[in-house]
């Protein structure tokens, strides 16, 4: 008797330390997902100086850059569902772990197969922290008002993290070799998995029935061949591909067979009649919309001030910063407005937001106007942050607390799939906006003016090849061509949003903030949960 009376006040003292404790967890978190954002994006401004001393092949090179967001996106629904299962504490340190192995195993990479079988570690260890995250932080702020400030700091923290990459990127190529950019995991992990181990509360799911190590396997199967097939289609390839049109079709054949089994068991994997409530499923639209529209504008935009303002990497990084800094002062406003003007109201006005600063840069042209692009992306930063923002709380809060950590990697899958959606679709609306400016340039030899419609890059280098006055008649075709390309995309991107914020109306009209019950951690000795294959 003695003895459960103490377990039990010992259950109790951890409940009281994790409450009390709960903005230390928070920073915690945070710490975890700027790693992650952060080496989603340091590698861009190393390609060159990796390209110099490893040698890649094209194809090889295409994977280094592509297989971490891809490994990562497809093991979201496996990694956040098993932490449901065995405990999310206990993925995330694991993924701290792997992480920090991986990033020295890049760094000390000295062949481009190595390196990529590095950077696919690192993506699944990737894919072990992020729904992670918002599955504690989902544990840990049972307050939905708190919990909506603490999403805030969240996604603030990710637009740090999105932005830092490439200027710390820069800064170590300045001073190191390509390797530190990986180095620079290790400290963190090192610190963050004692720290992890000590503060962070154990949670899992109710434990019934056993988890589903098929469905698992069939989701990730899934998503690789469709997030791969959507990736090749946004680097260009055609449908007519021998590998876009098999990844697509046996992804989306693995992905059906998994609903489907879902369907049929009695404790599925992940619970689909989540998608039933509104505010579940219309949240996962919204971020879908949200991050293609996002994602593709900020890489034409990169294009637009390197190729035809002329601004180095370091000067396009640091035009972007606003956009960086609009969307960190919306996240951390994000939870006043959710309280005052309701999820929906919230998210469609961030939508229309947006279309609006998209319809504002649409007067961008040929010469630098530093004051429009500036107000412009202040306006997108600050409105797609809010639309992420909201999306993201109602997803989260309309989750069973047992169900957060596969409820935390759908809305992460839908992310990421939103961003490779968004570079395949607007790059698509580019380059067939672009190509048919580059037809009859006086001068140009037809095969020339092909080759330049691939893109602007191309198109200066077939232009310096061809010197004289046929190359300066190509380069400035090419660069009106571009601008009128940016424009009709941006027109396509301002629709999509509206239609975002049209999908927003879904939405409940007020945030409910009755706090939920307050979830006793686990005991660390808890038996485990069954697995069936």
């Amino acid at each position: 008797m003695s003895g459960t009376t103490t377990a039990a006040a010992a259950l109790r003292r951890r409940a009281a330390g994790a409450g009390a404790n709960r903005w230390v967890v928070l920073v915690v978190l945070c710490a975890s997902l700027l790693l992650v954002a952060v080496d989603a994006t340091v590698l861009h401004v190393a390609v060159p100086a990796v390209t110099e001393d490893l040698r890649p092949g094209g194809i090889e090179l295409l994977w280094i850059v592509d297989v971490y967001p891809l490994v990562c996106a497809s093991l979201l629904i496996l990694f956040g569902t098993l932490g449901d299962r065995i405990g999310r504490r206990r993925v995330l340190l694991l993924g701290y772990a792997l992480f920090g192995v991986a990033s020295g195993l890049a760094a000390l990479a000295d062949s481009a197969q190595v390196l990529i079988a590095a950077r696919a570690l690192l993506g699944v260890g990737g894919a072990m922290i992020m729904p992670a995250t918002l599955s504690i932080l989902r544990q840990v702020f049972p307050d939905r008002r708190e919990r909506a400030l603490a999403i805030g700091i969240w996604s603030a923290v990710a637009a740090v993290g999105a932005a830092v990459g490439p200027l710390l990127g820069g800064f170590l190529l300045e001073h190191f070799w390509w390797g530190s950019v990986f180095l620079v995991n290790i400290p963190l992990m090192l610190v963050s998995l004692p720290v992890g181990r000590l503060l962070l509360p154990e949670s899992k799911g109710d434990g019934r029935g056993p988890w589903d190590v098929v469905g698992a396997l069939m989701a990730a199967a899934g998503l690789f061949g469709v997030v791969l097939g959507v990736k090749r289609l946004g680097g260009g390839e055609s449908l007519g591909s021998l590998l876009t049109v098999p990844s697509l079709v046996v992804g989306a054949a693995l992905l059906v067979g998994f609903v489907r089994r879902q369907r049929r068991r009695t404790y599925p994997l992940v619970d689909l009649k989540m998608f039933a409530r509104p505010a579940f499923s219309t949240s996962v639209g919204c971020i879908v919309l949200a991050m293609l529209a996002l994602v593709g504008l900020e890489l034409i935009a990169a294009q637009y001030l390197q190729l035809v303002l002329g601004l180095s990497p370091l000067e396009t990084g640091l035009r972007l910063l606003p956009l960086t800094f609009a969307a960190m002062a919306a996240g951390l406003a994000g939870a006043r407005l959710l309280r005052r003007f309701g999820p929906r109201r919230m998210v469609c006005a961030g939508f229309c937001l947006t279309a609006f600063a998209v319809v504002l840069l649409t007067a961008l042209g040929r010469t630098d106007d530093c004051a429009l692009m500036v107000s412009g992306f202040v306006l997108l930063g600050f409105g797609l942050e809010t639309t992420l923002f909201g999306a993201y709380e109602s997803m989260l809060s309309e989750a069973p607390q047992e169900q957060a950590g596969g409820a935390a990697a759908i809305g992460e899958t839908s992310y990421q799939l939103g961003a490779g959606i968004g570079i395949a679709l607007l790059g698509t609306v580019m380059n067939a906006a672009y190509a048919p400016g580059l037809a009859g340039v006086p001068g140009v030899p037809a095969s020339a003016s092909s080759s330049a419609g691939h893109s602007l890059g191309e198109a200066y280098e077939v232009a310096a090849q061809l010197g004289g006055s046929a190359g300066a008649a190509l380069r400035h075709a090419a660069r009106d061509a571009f601008v009128h390309g940016l424009h009709v995309t941006l027109l396509v991107s301002a629709g999509l949003l509206l239609l975002g914020a049209v999908m927003a109306l879904r939405l409940p009209r007020v945030m409910q903030c009755e706090p939920g019950p307050v979830e006793l951690p686990a005991p660390r000795d808890a038996a485990e949960s069954r697995v069936s294959v």
